[in-house]
């Protein structure tokens, strides 16, 4: 039986709800009000804030938020969420270093955060502050030396496309298959970090591209966690989790499942670590066992903060990069021309000086960034560098979706998929060298003292498999003519309903 204070907070939870259709069946607001086709800055009522406007642009929010912030002077805008609360959104770098790097200790992750992700990440190294984040972030710097690196090139990365990649794109080639690349992609990178990060090999990519329930569980946790940040009242998904039911029984369900899974692969490396007095070379979660924390769900929430690094961002960065080159023949062309001069040079080699494609899947990125938006919470009052008020427990978004679109930083061509503005010519050589730009006007990989451990890990990975698989096919997109994909985002950026595509064997291999 409900209590009374339930009841209570039951209604207030309800109350947004009831004025909503209450000014939808009076029509006392226009419906520009909340067009989703407006850039303009959201009106906010009485009690219910921008809830109007967040509502009508569900479906594209990122897009929105992005028409928003271009049309901003400063890049900068507040959105009013109902009973008060309110969250800044930024592209500008300004603001963006402030946070991320000058201010850091004043901003971090925060309450909000931790508490809409913990029933997912735990204390994992993505959902904390303080001396658990410097921990974790420590004992994870080791494994990203250069002859980890080299390693996971090598050994890991090489191996999963020889052996499984490569043989099931000839398949749907010979085949004539239509195959969901997303998938694929993410089977691959899923694949790749259980083996560098904890010596084991899942063989989610086999030929037969086997159903997974933790795979699915662990996609529904991140839709379902990403879901909670959406909600425009946030006491709606606490009541559904208090109560058990619709989403949030979902979600308990799919952690359950992700977490067992991660269990058991500390089981086997425990029991490994124990027969074997010193082991041939040492992964990421037997440095953290080998740390002298002992506790089981501690480790089990590092595992599943890497696995959701490792397996989504770079395949989704990959997703959208092979969209990309499909519309580009130009772009491929230069990759083709790279990847031929560098076919002679040993694996690491090859990858580590393709300037070209590094700066071709910056610009993808820049255009489709795995994490299209990131926030912190303020520990104390303070002021952004664009006079931007912000108090204490507010949030602050920065988002790399819309900064990868603003004129101002990238010039008229920002639409362009164009790589060229990520080099330049040596006066000496005549060779093309590699000029990036500064973390803050960039912040794909986050920038500061949180920047990404794994960025470099993460090109390497995404040149090896662009090269090994451009060298042999062609990968065309199997969609009607003239329709672009939808970009979503979870936690990380998705395309909505997968890639399809076809395989082309290449007649002239490189």
């Amino acid at each position: 039986m409900l209590t009374l204070e339930f009841s209570t907070s039951l209604l207030f939870c309800l109350l947004p709800l009831l004025l909503f259709f209450f000014i939808k069946s009076t029509s006392i607001f226009t419906k520009s009000s909340y067009s989703s086709n407006s850039g303009k800055l959201p009106r906010s009522y009485p009690l219910i804030g921008s809830s109007l406007a967040i509502f009508a642009n569900r479906q594209r929010r990122n897009q929105w938020i992005s028409d928003v912030l271009k049309n901003s002077p400063t890049s900068t805008f507040i959105l009013h969420r109902p009973l008060g609360f309110r969250q800044v959104f930024t592209a500008n770098p300004s603001n963006v270093q402030h946070v991320l790097k000058t201010h850091f200790h004043q901003y971090q992750k925060g309450k909000i955060f931790r508490r809409t992700l913990s029933d997912f990440l735990g204390d994992g190294i993505f959902n904390t502050d303080g001396d658990t984040w410097k921990f974790q972030r420590q004992v994870s710097s080791h494994e990203f030396n250069t002859k980890s690196l080299r390693k996971f090139v090598e050994h890991v990365v090489d191996v999963e496309l020889s052996d499984r990649l490569l043989p099931i794109l000839y398949a749907a080639a010979k085949n004539r298959t239509v195959l969901d690349l997303q998938d694929i992609l993410q089977r691959f990178a899923f694949d790749n970090i259980c083996k560098i990060a904890f010596g084991y090999d899942p063989a989610y990519l086999l030929p037969s591209l086997p159903q997974a329930k933790f795979a699915e569980a662990f996609e529904n946790a991140v839709r379902i966690s990403s879901e909670r940040f959406n909600s425009i009242l946030p006491l709606i998904w606490k009541t559904k989790r208090l109560l058990d039911i619709g989403s949030e029984k979902q979600l308990r369900i799919a952690v359950n499942e992700v977490r067992e899974f991660a269990k058991q692969i500390i089981k086997e490396k425990k029991q490994e670590l124990t027969v074997k007095s010193e082991l041939a070379s040492v992964d990421l979660l037997s440095r953290f066992l080998s740390s002298g924390h002992s506790d089981e769900n501690f480790v089990t929430d590092i595992v599943i903060s890497f696995i959701l690094a490792g397996r989504d961002t770079t395949s989704a960065a990959l997703t959208w990069y092979f969209w990309l080159l499909s519309s580009n023949p130009e772009v491929e062309e230069e990759i083709l021309r790279e990847i031929g001069e560098k076919s002679d040079s040993p694996i690491y080699d090859e990858v580590k000086d393709m300037v070209y494609t590094h700066a071709s899947l910056c610009e993808s990125m820049r255009l489709y960034p795995p994490v299209p938006a990131d926030g912190k919470e303020a520990m104390d009052d303070d002021v952004l560098p664009d006079g931007t008020v912000v108090k204490k427990g507010m949030r602050v978004t920065y988002h790399p979706y819309a900064m990868g679109m603003l004129e101002r930083l990238w010039g008229s061509d920002w639409a362009d998929f164009r790589p060229e503005r990520w080099l330049e010519k040596e006066a000496v050589t005549g060779k093309l060298r590699f000029v990036g730009r500064d973390a803050y006007t960039y912040p794909v990989f986050q920038a500061g003292p949180r920047i990404c451990l794994g960025k470099e890990m993460a090109f390497l990975q995404m040149k090896r498999v662009v090269a090994g698989v451009l060298r042999r096919f062609r990968v065309v997109p199997a969609m009607e003519e003239g329709l672009e994909p939808v970009f979503i985002s979870y936690l990380t950026s998705k395309m909505k309903g997968g890639f399809p595509v076809i395989i082309k064997e290449r007649d002239d291999k490189l």
